[in-house]
């Protein structure tokens, strides 16, 4: 391939998509770059604060909790504030109570400010989400979401490095640097971007006679269809979280060092950087069922020939194959969880999709720990072998009775129809 043509390639892939999309990526980028507790909380309290390790597991499990609590109260937010407040006072929030985690000093008052920096941390992703959603066409919003898992995993690699030099030297200024990085994302949404929440149309009289309820959480309960992927979801986070659950875990025993498990995990963040685009450019207009279910059989699979891995490299093979369902999966289902919610309900159905990531990070580390006790690692591989076959029958159960080629489309009709927020 010529150099001509990667250029092009890359102004395709980047061109066409609105401003305010771009300072949104943008607040992506840095929160990520600037991200130091989710890295380093178990080694500062264990190391630094010199805490047992099940002290540092409850504190971290605390920090999971509070995820799991502002996912759907951020989703409600969301929808009845705005797109724009929600995401203000989340990183607001989240400056201040990773700040505040800095100088706290015992057992009691460490776990509930790690309480809260885990619901202020995650709090601000469904608005993210809804915002996107409601600004880029239809048409892009795969290429789009793809783009902000790009950034989301450039970040996350780029601070993994410069958080372990950092805390070689204090973990406090890793805390306040991180602060400091949110309160900017903070400043970036208030000087450029507006509020994107639709205005709801007045009802008319055919609506009120009808009774037309409001979209409240009890809406995105029962919507089974949409419920389907969250769980979905959920299956899919719980063999992605192996990676850092039970690989470690597996190579340990097998004697592996930290450094051969920091070198084999460096493939799937150098992979999503290298490739996110180029792929998600080739999947952008193919069938959204047959990507999910690729995705899902290559992460169940992939993650199951860890059992056969003896060395490094077959190690980092593995990581590879799961890696590319991570890259295919991320953005067709965001795509996918926009085009079943109605446009007033977008907040409170994007916090019920990121629950499943948070409920997934609760519930991973518990089994898994569980089964390789008391089975071993084979089984559990063999489990995510299995998980992922129900996922892949999940996903094309849930999808038959949706157009192939309705990405464009479907959404549409859904907004046009969607009931007014509660």
């Amino acid at each position: 391939m010529s150099v001509a043509s990667v250029r092009r390639a890359a102004r395709e892939s980047v061109s066409g998509l609105p401003r305010e999309f771009w300072w949104l990526w943008t607040t992506t980028l840095i929160n990520r770059l600037g991200i130091f507790v989710s890295i380093f909380l178990t080694l500062y309290l264990t190391v630094d604060q010199g805490y047992s390790a099940s002290y540092a597991g409850l504190v971290a499990a605390l920090h999971g909790l509070g995820s799991v609590v502002s996912s759907l109260g951020a989703g409600v937010m969301t929808d009845r504030l705005g797109r724009r407040p929600t995401l203000l006072i989340a990183q607001t929030s989240n400056a201040l109570s990773v700040a505040l985690l800095a100088f706290v000093q015992g057992q009691v008052a460490i776990a509930s400010v790690a309480f809260l920096v885990g619901m202020a941390s995650n709090a601000s992703r469904p608005a993210v989400q809804a915002m996107m959603a409601d600004i880029v066409p239809a048409a892009d919003r795969v290429r789009a979401f793809s783009l902000n898992y790009w950034a989301i995993n450039l970040g996350y690699a780029l601070s993994s490095v410069a958080a372990g030099l950092i805390a070689q030297y204090s973990y406090r200024a890793g805390f306040l640097i991180e602060a400091a990085m949110t309160l900017v994302c903070a400043l970036v949404v208030f000087v450029k971007l507006p509020e994107s929440r639709p205005t709801a149309a007045p009802a008319s009289a055919k609506d009120l006679t009808a009774g037309t309820p409001p979209v409240s959480l009890g809406t995105v309960l029962r919507d089974g269809r949409f419920m389907g992927v969250v769980g979905l979801s959920f299956l899919l986070a719980v063999i992605f979280l192996q990676s850092s659950v039970a690989l470690p875990v597996a190579m340990s025993r097998s004697g592996f060092s930290t450094s051969d498990y920091g070198l084999t995990m460096a493939v799937n963040g150098v992979l999503i950087v290298a490739l996110q685009i180029p792929v998600t450019r080739f999947i952008e207009h193919r069938d959204p069922r047959r990507l999910l279910i690729a995705s899902a059989l290559l992460a169940g699979y992939g993650m199951a020939l860890t059992a056969f891995a003896g060395s490094v490299a077959l190690f980092m093979l593995t990581v590879a194959v799961w890696t590319l369902a991570e890259i295919v999966n991320s953005p067709t289902q965001m795509g996918l969880v926009v085009r079943l919610s109605p446009v007033e309900g977008r907040g409170r159905y994007q916090g019920m999709f990121t629950l499943s990531w948070s409920a997934a990070a609760l519930l991973a580390p518990l089994t898994s720990g569980w089964v390789i006790d008391t089975f071993g690692p084979r089984t559990l591989w063999a489990g995510c072998a299995a998980v992922g076959t129900v996922a892949a029958l999940g996903y094309w159960l849930l999808m038959r009775g949706l157009p192939s080629e309705g990405r464009t489309t479907a959404p549409a009709v859904r907004e046009e129809t969607s009931p007014a927020s509660a």
